[in-house]
């Protein structure tokens, strides 16, 4: 079994080691763990691509230490990208700009340009500078499975395939960094995550939603992604009515303590804290799959500030939606 270690100085000084050579190390951020290797490397890459059974059209993250290394991956960077840099770096933001040639296409899925972000986790700045070198690293999981954070939840989805997992504890946002693909004097939204939208329009103005694309240029943008094993759906209707149904073996994940003496009843926060929310949503999925339910049924929240990330997460993990007709409940697949 793969050793998981604390992450002491001499234990980063081992996994950095480990970077150099091409090998792989799962360590805590922020937002989730990953699974990273030298983003200059492609042998390290491909080894990322299999480890998490990953196809290779979609494109990897890379992490930095300090804002001034957004130069070493980056052809340029624009006024507005410097703004995003000066306000939200170190932080779960990430960055798509136009790549330098020396970032190896199987890091951007042949793409000309690069995700960067510059994680504020003590534990991952301070491999990144004793690598020396940017750390490419998608989630620690495999692929379209629930997002890892815990180092334990590495384990169990990597196993072997990692050379080293550096145990942080929880992280403490709990969903994924916010994309956005940044050209001069626009700022499009690939992805939802840590920072709000509303926060990256205080300081850059409007921010488009990028609906259609014909190429992913952020990851995560699969429609099935993030997924438990045991079949979620989101529900739609009057909660009175799903707490009166006939909910048999039916896990209710829910954003505030409502009920609590039903014990199918799997709050993610107490008062509907929307950071505690996001916090806690992928721990609790991960382990209601290994419940002995037939289903999860996740009650929406409101899709604003944090909100919206975590909307896109559950509405992505889904199999469908749910809704209540004759006390019955009355599963939709997409």
């Amino acid at each position: 079994m793969k050793e998981i270690l604390e992450p002491t100085e001499k234990n980063i000084l081992k996994a950095a080691e480990i970077i150099r050579q091409d090998g792989l190390v799962a360590f805590p951020t922020e937002t989730v763990y990953g699974l990273g290797g030298c983003a200059f490397s492609e042998r390290a890459i491909a080894k990322i691509f299999e480890a998490k059974k990953r196809p290779r059209f979609d494109p990897l993250i890379v992490h930095i230490a300090e804002k001034k290394d957004f130069n070493l991956l980056c052809i340029a960077i624009s006024s507005t990208a410097k703004k995003l840099i000066d306000a939200f770096c170190p932080g779960p933001l990430t960055l798509v700009l136009p790549k330098k040639e020396n970032v190896p296409d199987i890091v951007t899925s042949g793409l000309d340009t690069v995700a960067v972000r510059m994680p504020s986790n003590p534990v991952a700045l301070q491999l990144i500078k004793y690598s020396r070198c940017p750390i490419a690293a998608p989630s620690a999981n495999r692929f379209g499975h629930v997002s890892p954070t815990r180092a334990e939840d590495v384990l169990s989805d990597l196993g072997d395939s990692v050379d080293i997992i550096l145990d942080g504890g929880p992280t403490l946002v709990g969903v994924e960094s916010t994309v956005v693909f940044v050209q001069e004097n626009k700022t499009i939204l690939l992805r939802p995550g840590g920072i709000p939208i509303e926060d990256i329009e205080r300081i850059v103005g409007k921010v488009t939603t990028k609906t259609k694309t014909q190429e992913l240029l952020s990851p995560g943008l699969t429609k099935k992604h993030y997924s438990p094993k045991t079949p979620l759906y989101i529900y739609e209707g009057s909660f009175d009515k799903l707490i009166e149904s006939d909910r048999d073996n039916y896990a209710l994940l829910t954003p505030t303590s409502i009920l609590e003496n039903d014990d199918k009843i799997f709050p993610l926060s107490r008062d509907g804290d929307l950071k505690e929310i996001a916090a806690n949503l992928f721990h609790q999925l991960r382990k209601l799959e290994l419940m002995d339910f037939r289903a999860i049924i996740a009650i929406p929240v409101e899709r604003s500030g944090l909100g919206y990330a975590i909307m896109d997460r559950l509405i992505r993990a889904s199999t469908g939606t749910v809704k209540v007709e004759n006390q019955k409940l009355v599963c939709i697949d997409r």
